[in-house]
């Protein structure tokens, strides 16, 4: 047997020449120069790099969000760019969850209520005792009732990244997903993530510009100009920042 199926069996996402240009001609922009990575299944990924970097763009690929120019995007074994409009809205809802910088919960629903409406929205009931779990395990249980308002920042992201775990999706992208919240709040949502990839078998991307946040990753991918340029294995904020300062971030 090659090795080629056995990596496609365990990538939960991979870019294959991924490109993205924005403009043409004087004004072209190429935010993502021929892409490839995979992010394997249960594991967790942090993107790096300078601000235009690219990293964004790749997540927001990666993830469904947008499209790319030229290349491909997978999902498991579904190829994002022959997807209509109808089938991506359908692949995220029912694959994909996300956090992200800004909680974007309902202010009229309860933390309980935001944890499940994308399984209310797609007529689901989930898993009760995996979302009891997932409940538990981010320190909701006694809050579960409360609104978004009766609630701390670092409760609203908690309840943000319940609710992206709590459908069991594929593959969860975060962006930024501490950088509204203080050190040791960051330090407990990142824990959690931490656990949901090596106890919950979850597989997470974040895009930071945070070392520290970075250091709880599996694999630091780093970018530069819309490419990827170096990554980083069980890393440190330590060794992180030494290739940050190498790449010029």
């Amino acid at each position: 047997m090659t090795s080629s199926p056995v990596q496609t069996l365990t990538a939960a996402a991979r870019a294959v020449a991924a490109t993205k240009i924005y403009g043409s001609g004087d004004t072209e922009v190429r935010a993502l120069d021929a892409i490839e990575v995979t992010f394997e299944q249960g594991r967790f990924t942090a993107i790096m790099g300078p601000s235009g970097s690219g990293k964004s763009t790749l997540m927001h690929c990666m993830a469904g969000l947008d499209t790319v120019t030229s290349g491909q995007v997978i999902i498991g074994d579904t190829d994002l760019t022959t997807l209509s409009e109808k089938q991506l809205t359908l692949l995220r809802r029912d694959h994909v969850g996300f956090v992200f910088q800004a909680y974007n919960l309902v202010p009229t629903l309860t933390a309980i209520e935001n944890i499940t409406l994308p399984m209310d929205l797609a007529g689901t009931t989930g898993d009760k005792a995996w979302i009891d779990d997932v409940v538990g395990a981010t320190g909701l249980t006694d809050r579960v009732k409360h609104r978004p308002n009766e609630l701390s920042g670092g409760q609203q992201q908690r309840v943000a990244v319940a609710r992206a775990l709590a459908g069991q999706p594929q593959i969860i992208f975060a962006d930024e997903p501490t950088g509204n919240v203080d050190s040791n709040t960051a330090a407990e949502i990142l824990g959690f993530m931490r656990n949901a990839v090596a106890e919950m078998g979850q597989t997470i991307v974040m895009v930071t510009h945070d070392p520290v946040a970075a250091s709880y990753a599996d694999r630091v991918v780093f970018l530069v100009d819309g490419k990827i340029v170096d990554e980083l294995h069980e890393p440190t904020p330590a060794s992180i920042r030494d290739h940050m300062t190498r790449l010029g971030a």
